[in-house]
């Protein structure tokens, strides 16, 4: 595997990305790509290792060794064939996975693993550009009929399997484009929104069938900004038309700050935020919320909190803070996650290298207004303790103070599955968090009916979403 002792001589490179003063301009993608030489460089790092952990930590279960070799050795054609047998979308996950399969490669563990995701990358682009990812249609269908409801990533990945497995699938979508948090929550200067219409092209091609604004039941739309002209199917005639149903309508119920004055205008669910700055370059006839002149307070210190740095800085935001509940992670792997478990490290994203200000340990305790609108933030430093095996947060003494803040920006996560006419109408269950229930594994209460990814297990990754789907596909593969 790849070049016996390479990873010695070879350092690690990444790709970087485009300067801060350029790319705080525009919304286009800011990472850029190595030459065809340099990655396959990186790739000879892979070495022959004995136990693949890296393949063990990735959920759709890429097999990193053996197209890393062919990578190394410039068949850029058996790379992509060996990648695409476990993953239907490697130019989503290439651009967008937090790579847990570099955390768990042997190099990993002294912090400097092979580049997996952007050579994840480089092979699926260099496959779109030699024309090998073409439509490629099932010889004959079976005459089952699948209906998937959500085209977020684990309704995209189940349909793609389905569909190759002969059965004639609908995705029904209740916004106006087909992606869910691919489209809608990550902003495009991490996706391009280009890629996921190359592939739900290719898709359509191959005979899935897209019903995209329209909605099952009075269930809301996912991200909460689609506009109400859809077009509403009731879940029960949906249930007469298929052999079976497969809910994949994600988990997007964000979590909520309750603090004194949270009624003021001006604090707003990052998502929403978010979502209508992709609608609004999308096209959509949205009015985005708008950064522009504002001190802007992003609460929440994860991903989405980061994505949030990123568009208000484009925006024109005169200052933007981030605070976080958490205490600062330590930049390097600590003793108590050791190789290879995913270790909790300090992130610097893009967005944070283009400016704003970073807090840790920070509680909100109270919104204060002026003229009914949010004016600045009450906060305290914190500190945490270990009891009795749990960690325990306490407020400093006398550690209060002010953020200045005309845009308040809640970052916090999600919780459970958007509820609605969907769950209701085909007498579903659910848990106390609010997931859709599953008997086995991704049967329903309802036996026509089966859940998949976010929907059943709670918020997760995108790449966890497409293992569920392609898992789902292959459980109703089996049954039907």
């Amino acid at each position: 595997m790849g070049k016996s002792g390479a990873f010695l001589r070879v350092k690690r490179q990444v790709a970087g990305y485009r300067p801060v003063e350029e790319r705080i301009n525009d919304y286009s993608e800011v990472e850029l790509q190595l030459s065809d030489g340099e990655r396959m460089a990186q790739a000879s790092r892979c070495m022959d290792c004995g136990a693949p952990f890296c393949h063990w930590a990735c959920p759709v279960g890429n097999a990193m060794p053996e197209w890393q070799d062919r990578l190394y050795r410039g068949d850029w054609v058996g790379a992509w064939v060996a990648l695409q047998d476990t993953t239907p979308f490697p130019e989503f996950t290439g651009r967008v996975c937090p790579a847990l399969c570099e955390a768990s490669c042997v190099l990993g563990a002294n912090d400097d693993p092979v580049t997996i995701r952007q050579n994840e990358l480089a092979v699926i682009e260099k496959a779109f550009s030699l024309g090998l990812v073409v439509p490629q249609p099932p010889r004959k269908r079976n005459g089952r009929k699948v209906a998937v409801v959500g085209a977020g990533p684990a309704g995209l990945s189940a349909a793609w399997y389905l569909n190759r497995a002969g059965f004639s699938v609908t995705v029904y979508e209740g916004d106006r484009k087909a992606g869910g948090y691919l489209r809608y929550g990550i902003p495009d200067f991490k996706l391009d929104k280009n890629f996921i219409d190359r592939r739900v092209r290719i898709m359509e091609a191959e005979g899935v069938s897209f019903k995209t604004h329209t909605r099952i039941g009075d269930a809301p739309y996912a991200f909460g900004t689609g506009g109400g002209d859809s077009r509403v199917i009731e879940p029960r005639s949906l249930e007469s038309s298929f052999d079976l149903i497969l809910l994949t309508i994600g988990a997007r119920d964000a979590r909520d700050l309750r603090a004194p004055g949270r009624e003021l205008s001006g604090i707003v669910q990052a998502l929403d935020f978010l979502s209508l700055q992709n609608r609004s370059l999308g096209g959509e006839p949205v009015d985005p919320i708008i950064a522009y002149g504002k001190r802007v307070l992003v609460i929440g210190g994860g991903d989405t909190g980061s994505d949030c740095v990123g568009t208000a800085n484009r925006q024109g935001a005169r200052k933007v803070t981030q605070i976080e509940l958490l205490p600062m992670p330590p930049e390097h792997r600590p003793d108590s996650a050791p190789w290879p478990l995913w270790p909790t490290v300090l992130k610097t994203s893009s967005s944070h290298l283009e400016g704003g200000e970073r807090l840790w340990s920070v509680n909100t305790k109270e919104f204060r207004g002026k003229g009914g609108g949010v004016d600045s933030v009450l906060a305290c430093r914190v500190d945490w303790t270990r009891e009795n095996g749990r960690w325990v947060m306490n407020e400093v003494a006398g550690s209060e103070f002010e953020i200045g803040a005309d845009l308040v920006l809640l970052a916090m996560g999600f919780t459970h599955v958007v509820q609605g006419g969907v769950v209701a109408g085909l007498g579903l269950e659910t848990d106390e968090r609010g997931n859709i229930k599953t008997r086995g594994t991704f049967h329903t209460s309802n036996p026509k009916v089966w859940a998949a990814g976010d929907a059943k297990n709670g918020a997760s990754l995108v790449v966890r979403a497409m293992a569920e789907g392609r898992s789902a596909a292959e459980a109703i593969i089996r049954t039907l």
